[in-house]
């Protein structure tokens, strides 16, 4: 069943047309809880997260050595001091380079710095970070698409080349993941879920918002870890060389770390609402396009092309304002935190000079300083946006967790154990969330052998009381049986192993006839699917197309004929075989002779099926074993066309309006 649709005032209809996920704000906690969730996702692939935390690790050597190698350039080589010229004390990693270059003239040293350099080089790169995505545009449809295929390093060279290469595979394979668990979530959505459902929304889910969990597995395991461990680092090095001779150097960059996160904290609420209602807005905009094209063919006839443009105008350009929201919070952050970050900075190279000054540090240390601090200010920076980044991806992973955790139809049920012979109703009635009342106490058994039709005027609820025969609704009170196994006992998979139906809607695949046709059933042979043509009196499609089974249709196979259409569809569903067989109008679209020869097919296949036809054309209705009328949601009559006519009840009535007798 789906589920009550809740109205959000704080939607604009106008503009965010989403009829399900209506309830889009969130608190603090609850994001923290979709971050959580999105990063279990490491589980997929934990080798590769291992290979790629790694790399990120071994990225940080270049730190641990270019501060301090210039210093010695500019103490040792360009001033010529001494090693122990200052107190400042080398850290550990550093003394055997020191050790090794000791009683090295300024030259030498310059030549045994440059070849460690290159070292470095080769490996690392001259860069610390180089980021591989797309320059299409900075929309949000464009960043997932970035989060999806891109790679990033904090090195270059030949580790950075390594690390890219893992970290896009990595991005592929868990977005290919989510985006197939979440298409495998939605298309077991209840069926008067998915009628409420927009497909324009759908792919926007599955395309643009799905990509974002490799982000957020990144942001939560590569940051905190790179944040963590490049600070501890610095600030040791800081204290363990500079910590006796300014104590206060080593304070300051020991609360600078936070600062960046308790300047950006505050804005964390904003950047979701702004993120969700940047992504409505694209939802909206490909719902109108989608839309639009679907029915394109009625736009152009009905002279609708000026207003479709303007409404997807008025769409696209909401989209694009609400994505400019998204970049000016963006800015706001950024620029306060570096306002802060830089009032700090001017306090430390006051502090910094005045040792200079005094002696107690060498210009070489100047150096030293800084370039910690600045990685210390780059880290606080990071970390600033840490939490802010995830508020953006948080706002993605929330629509994707909508519905996977959507009601399923298949939640702690088991398997039907036999095959149907009969489908009973017992005081069966459905009612949709609004309130409307499809049917109601309907007590009706149908039997293998007989041809059964559904007929009653427009609005009756013969096509529900279909989707109920066939599993797609459950009665919202009441039973709905195969023999004696209740439907709603049963998962959805194996109650449709036993049903196929032929909806009304003529639903092909813009591939090859044969496509079409083996989609039902894979292992299908030629001779299997010609003999479902003739039965559906389709054979003659088949001769006249210069490819026969393997022409390609157009979209939605809208370049057949409606009557084309309906009959492929009914091959399709006689190729499957199934014990119970539902057809919704499948005679509506057929001339005469086609509609008898189908009909005919249907009785005999009535030998070994349940074979139920909800129809309008009283030349098909006839010719049918049992008739179930339907009048207001109630069953009114039941029995053969003969014997309703006897009677003279609704039934009777409605035979008359056709016939105008």
């Amino acid at each position: 069943m789906s589920e009550t649709v809740h109205v959000d005032e704080n939607v604009n209809p106008a503009r965010f047309d989403d009829r399900l996920d209506t309830q889009t704000r969130i608190t603090n906690l609850e994001s923290a809880r979709l971050i959580g969730r999105g990063f279990s996702y490491i589980a997929t692939a934990p080798r590769m997260f291992a290979m790629k935390i790694l790399l990120s690790l071994l990225s940080i050597v270049p730190i641990l050595y270019i501060q301090w190698l210039a210093k010695i350039l500019v103490d040792q080589v360009l001033l010529q001091k001494p090693f122990d010229s200052t107190e400042v004390v080398m850290p550990p990693h550093v003394q055997p380079f020191i050790d090794f270059v000791y009683d090295y003239s300024p030259f030498e040293i310059l030549v045994a710095l440059t070849v460690f350099g290159v070292v470095l080089l080769l490996v690392f790169g001259t860069r610390t970070y180089v980021f591989q995505d797309w320059a299409q545009g900075e929309d949000s449809a464009t960043r997932s698409e970035n989060e999806m295929n891109e790679g990033w390093s904090e090195s270059a060279s030949l580790l950075g080349f390594v690390d890219t290469l893992i970290h896009i595979r990595l991005s592929q394979r868990l977005t290919n993941h989510i985006r197939t668990r979440l298409y495998q979530r939605m298309a077991h959505l209840p069926m008067p879920t998915l009628d409420d459902h927009r497909i324009g929304d759908a792919i926007y889910r599955v395309m643009y918002d799905a990509p974002m969990l490799p982000a957020v597995c990144y942001t939560l395991t590569l940051v905190p870890i790179a944040v963590i461990v490049q600070s501890v680092i610095s600030i040791y090095f800081l204290y363990y060389s500079y910590g006796a001779i300014s104590p206060e150097l080593v304070w300051v960059a020991v609360l600078l770390m936070p600062l960046g996160l308790c300047v950006t904290l505050p804005f964390s609420h904003l950047t979701r609402r702004v993120q969700q209602d940047s992504r409505a807005a694209g939802t909206a905009t490909t719902n109108a396009i989608e839309e639009s094209m679907g029915s394109i063919a009625a736009v152009q006839s009905l002279g609708g092309m000026a207003r479709e443009k303007d409404r997807i105008d008025d769409q696209s350009k909401e989209s694009f304002r609400r994505f400019r929201h998204i970049k000016i919070i963006e800015i706001v952050i950024r620029f306060t935190t570096w306002i802060v970050i830089v009032v700090v900075a001017f306090g430390i190279a006051v502090s910094i000079t005045d040792s200079i000054i005094i002696g107690e540090l060498s210009p070489g240390d100047w150096t030293i300083l800084f370039g910690i601090w600045f990685s210390l200010a780059g880290t606080s920076m990071e970390l600033g946006v840490f939490w802010i980044n995830l508020q953006a991806n948080a706002a993605a992973l929330r629509r994707v967790f909508f519905f996977i955790d959507a009601p399923s139809e298949d939640s702690g049920k088991s398997n039907l154990r036999e095959i149907p012979q009969a489908i009973k109703l017992e005081n069966a009635s459905f009612s949709y969330p609004d309130g409307r009342t499809a049917f109601q106490s309907i007590d009706l058994t149908l039997q293998q052998g007989e041809l059964t039709a559904i007929v009653g005027p427009t609005g009756a609820g013969k096509t529900t009381l279909a989707y109920a025969l066939a599993g797609y609704v459950l009665p919202t009170s009441g039973r709905v049986l195969y023999d004696d196994q209740d439907l709603a006992d049963a998962t959805p998979e194996s109650v449709r192993d036993f049903v196929t139906y032929v909806f009304q809607e003529h639903m092909l695949l813009s591939e090859s006839i044969r496509s079409n046709l083996l989609l039902v059933k894979p292992d299908a042979t030629e001779e299997d699917m010609l003999v479902a043509l003739d039965q559906a009196g389709a054979s003659d499609i088949i001769e006249v197309l210069p490819n026969g089974l393997d022409t390609v249709l157009g979209r939605s196979g809208d370049d057949l004929s409606v009557g084309q259409k309906q009959r492929l569809c009914i091959a399709r569903g006689l190729i499957r075989d199934t014990p119970i067989l539902i057809l919704d109008e499948p005679t509506a679209a057929l001339d005469p002779s086609t509609e008898e020869a189908l009909v005919e097919s249907l009785q005999t296949a009535c030998e070994t099926k349940l074979v139920v036809v909800i129809a309008h054309r009283l030349s098909t209705i006839r010719k049918a074993n049992r008739i179930v009328f339907m009048d207001q949601g109630k069953v009114t009559d039941v029995g053969s066309h003969a014997e309703l006519m006897e009677k003279q009840s609704s039934y009777y009535d409605f035979v008359r309006l056709q016939t105008g007798s």
